[in-house]
């Protein structure tokens, strides 16, 4: 929504019915990121990787993709921008793409270390005591 908002308010556009159009394509294709990106930190955690290197290989390795799908999108969405009836789909997209996928590698990867990482210190020291008996 920031994104969006945003767009709209730059350009000077109303939010039509094609903007809430582009904002639920735009929902699916951020969230499915960010979920990939937390699966990989998962797998990574799971291989007995430290948290903070799993995250940091999580986000090298699902950078490109991201980017490349945000690049994709925004591309596709520019060549409508200056169409009067798709306009709003078009900035939905290209401005809720590139803010989504700014928030998807710095501000996910962020929250999950600050909300996992006590749980996580608290497994390992379980395991550590179980281990010294």
């Amino acid at each position: 929504m920031i994104g969006i908002v945003l767009g709209h308010w730059l350009l000077g556009a109303f939010f039509t019915a094609t903007s809430f159009i582009g904002m639920i394509a735009l929902a699916g294709v951020m969230v499915r990121n960010s979920v990939l990106l937390i699966d990989f930190i998962e797998i990574r955690l799971k291989e007995g990787i430290p948290m903070k290197q799993a995250i940091i290989e999580a986000g090298a390795v699902r950078t490109t993709p991201i980017l490349l799908t945000t690049g994709a999108v925004v591309i596709g969405a520019v060549i409508i921008l200056f169409d009067p009836i798709f306009q709003g789909l078009a900035i939905s997209l290209v401005f809720g793409a590139i803010v989504s996928t700014l928030l998807t590698l710095v501000v996910v990867p962020l929250v999950y270390y600050i909300t996992e990482k006590k749980k996580w210190e608290q497994q390992i020291g379980d395991e550590q005591s179980s281990f010294e008996e």
